[in-house]
C-alpha cells in the first residue's frame, strides 16, 4: 500500500464503481464483504459532496454483431450475447449499490472504463480531476482503468479493498507491485481518514 497520500478535493473527486453486477460478481467466491466496503464508499464520497459513477458491461445485439471475428471480444460477446444482453437482470448495477438522481451511469464493451463510453466528457463536464476505482475484476476493467485514467492525466486512487479478482494472488500482486506505479493504493479506512484529515487542514486554514 502506498504510505502517504496528498488531500483530495472531494468536489473534484469520482468514485468509479465498476462492472459490480450479478453477472460479474458471480465470479467470486465471497462478495458480502466486498459488497460492505463498497457501500461504505459510496456513503463516504456522497457525504463529503463527492461524486459517484457506475460502469457495467452489457451488449445489446448490434454491439455483438458489430465485434469483427478475428477480435478475441468477439468469442466472448458471443458467449454473453444473452447473459450478458444490456437489458438482462444479471447486467444491472447490484441492487445494494443502485445508482441515486445525479449519478453518471454508463455502459461500456470493452474491458476499460473509457474505450466505449462518454464517462471521460462526462467527468470533466463536472470538473472532476480525481478517480477512486473500486471494481471487479482487479486484473480486468481496474488493470484497464488505472492504465488509461493515468494517461489521460487523472489523479488515480485505487481502493484495494472495494476491488477483487477470481485470482486473490493476482490482486494482491496487482495492488502491491503494479498499480503504485501509476495510481495510490488505498482502503476505504484510509479514504475516510484521507477526506478527514483534507477538512482539518481546510478548518485550520480558515
Amino acid at each position: 500500500m502506498s504510505q502517504s497520500t496528498p488531500s483530495i478535493d472531494p468536489h473534484r473527486t469520482a468514485l468509479l464503481v465498476m462492472d459490480y453486477q450479478p453477472s460479474v460478481l458471480a465470479s467470486l467466491d465471497e462478495t458480502e464483504h466486498l459488497l460492505d466496503h463498497v457501500q461504505d464508499a459510496i456513503a463516504t464520497l456522497r457525504r463529503h459532496g463527492g461524486h459517484i459513477a457506475y460502469v457495467r458491461v452489457a451488449f445489446d445485439t448490434a454491439d455483438v454483431d458489430a465485434i469483427p471475428e478475428h477480435s478475441r471480444m468477439y468469442r466472448i460477446a458471443q458467449l454473453a450475447r444473452d447473459h450478458l444482453h444490456k437489458d438482462a437482470p444479471a447486467t444491472a448495477v447490484h441492487a445494494r449499490l443502485a445508482p441515486e438522481a445525479g449519478d453518471i451511469v454508463v455502459r461500456k464493451t470493452r474491458v476499460g472504463a473509457f474505450s466505449t463510453t462518454d464517462l471521460d466528457e462526462q467527468l470533466r463536464a463536472r470538473g472532476i480531476t480525481t478517480l477512486l476505482l473500486a471494481g471487479v475484476s482487479t486484473s480486468g476493467v481496474v488493470l484497464s482503468t488505472v492504465r488509461d485514467a493515468h494517461d489521460r492525466d487523472y489523479t488515480v486512487y485505487v481502493l484495494a479493498d472495494a476491488t477483487a479478482d477470481p485470482k486473490p494472488h493476482v490482486h494482491e500482486f496487482l495492488t502491491e507491485h503494479v498499480f503504485p506505479t501509476q495510481a495510490d493504493v488505498i482502503t476505504v479506512s484510509g479514504l475516510k481518514r484521507l477526506f478527514d484529515d483534507t477538512m482539518k487542514r481546510e478548518g485550520e486554514g480558515n
